[in-house]
Formats: structure tokens, sequence, C-alpha cells
């Protein structure tokens, strides 16, 4: 039997228990937690481990329009999407489903949750599309960076990035909105325990879309199996990352978290 892991917004238990009511007569089981609120605690990574799972085949983030925007609450969505799709590849499938309100459009979305697919729990034929987007071949999706999250309460969050099928000559990150506290190069997959950086530099400034950036860099060499790690306190608005380049025009990737 497929499983669908939902996470709810709201605290009543009713909609949950509808939904899991619902999907058992469509042979989908339904498992989940309720979200809590907690950026400084990392609560968002209370289900990490739960997508993670090979039994679980598809996110659903339960809610209405005002909680899926509320800032905290998407940013941590957003925190959560990554780590999940850098583990359980792009193609992993997650649907909002709007208890309420009209259905959000994917532009007032976070990058990592544009490609979510809105639906309403008072759809119809919601069983019917669930378990047809359970059951539907992945499409092959590809990217031209790897993104992923790490951290917990004691040791703070920890943002990992390298490119996925090329070199870049060296590496800079910049966050909106928050600071950058340390960074790290060595193999991807996990918090290096030690780290040599290349010509490492701190605190410049860059302006991407009307928004200014704090950005550190480092001129190692990254690949497939070698990433970049740095450590950012607080909730950035907007993360801008890609191969360091001493010219002003560079090529970079812009990611809006909330």
């Amino acid at each position: 039997m497929k499983t669908m892991w939902v996470t709810s917004l709201g605290s009543s238990h009713d909609p949950i228990k509808k939904l899991m009511s619902q999907m058992k007569t469509y042979g989908l089981e339904v498992q989940g937690h309720f979200w809590k609120d907690d950026l400084e605690k990392m609560a968002w990574m209370a289900a990490r481990d739960n997508l993670m799972d090979a039994k679980i085949s598809m996110w659903a983030i339960l809610g209405s329009n005002d909680e899926l925007l509320a800032a905290d609450t998407l940013y941590g969505l957003s925190l959560l999407a990554i780590t999940a799709q850098a583990q359980r590849g792009l193609h992993f499938p997650i649907i909002i489903l709007q208890t309420e309100g009209e259905l959000i459009s994917s532009e007032q979305l976070s990058t990592p949750l544009k490609g979510a697919e809105m639906m309403s729990v008072s759809d119809a034929g919601l069983g019917a599309k669930l378990v047809a987007k359970v059951h539907k071949p992945p499409k092959s999706v590809s990217s031209e960076y790897h993104m992923d999250i790490y951290g917990n309460e004691q040791i703070g969050q920890w943002f990992e990035v390298r490119p996925e099928n090329s070199n870049w000559p060296g590496v800079m990150f910049g966050v909106a909105g928050a600071e950058i506290a340390f960074h790290a190069v060595g193999p991807s997959g996990s918090l290096p325990a030690k780290t040599v950086l290349n010509y490492p530099m701190e605190g410049l400034k860059l302006e991407m879309g009307g928004k200014e950036y704090t950005a550190w860099a480092a001129r190692n060499e990254l690949n497939a199996d070698t990433s970049y790690f740095v450590k950012v306190e607080g909730s950035p608005e907007s993360i801008i990352f890609g191969p360091y380049s001493a010219e002003e025009a560079a090529e970079v990737f812009v990611v809006r978290l909330k």
C-alpha cells in the first residue's frame, strides 16, 4: 500500500481524521504530524527522517492559505522541502492541500515549493487525484546545483551547496535578511570535521532583484564530491550562490525561502 506523509499546519484533528478516512477507501495510507513553528530550535526537522523513509511515496502539506503563507511557517517548510528533495530527488511529489481560502498560486510560494501541486480538500475528486499522483511514474528532473540542509538546536543550521554535474573554480554564498557565521569545504553529504579554505572572503555585498545580500566565498574547487557548507544565523528571506567569479557579471542561483 502506498503511504502519504501529511504535515498538518492547523491544530485541529478533524481535517486529518477526515483525510485518513477518505484515503483509506482508495487504498492510500496516511501518516503524519502536526507542524510546530520554532525556527530557533529547528522544529521543522521533526519530520525529516519520516520523509526519508522509502515507504513514504508523497508529502502533503495541509493548511489554510493564511497558515501556508505565514513567513516562519513558509521558511521551515522550504528547508524541509530542500532536504527532502536532496535525499529523495527533485521528482519527489509534494502536494499542498488547502483547507480553506482561494487556492494560492505558485508565485506566492518559496522556490523549493514552487513545483508543489495545489488542491482543495473540498474537491470531490481529491481521493482519485491523490491516488493517480502517487502512482504516476516520476518525471526525470535535473538541476545545475545540489543543495541540502543540516543541523539541530546545538550546531545551528547549515546549508550545503555544490554543482550537480560540473566543476566550480570557487564558490560564493550570500543571504538576505540573515547573517553568515562560518563556512567550510569538505566531502559532500555531511558536515566536515575539518576544512582548508583557499582565499576565503567574508562580508561581500551584492545586490540582486532589489535585495542586498551579504556573501562569503572561497576559491576551493567544487564538484559532485566536494561541497561548500555555510552556517547561517537567522532565517534569510532568500539566498544566492554559485561559482565564484572576480567579474561583475557571474552566474548565480537565487532561492527564495519565504
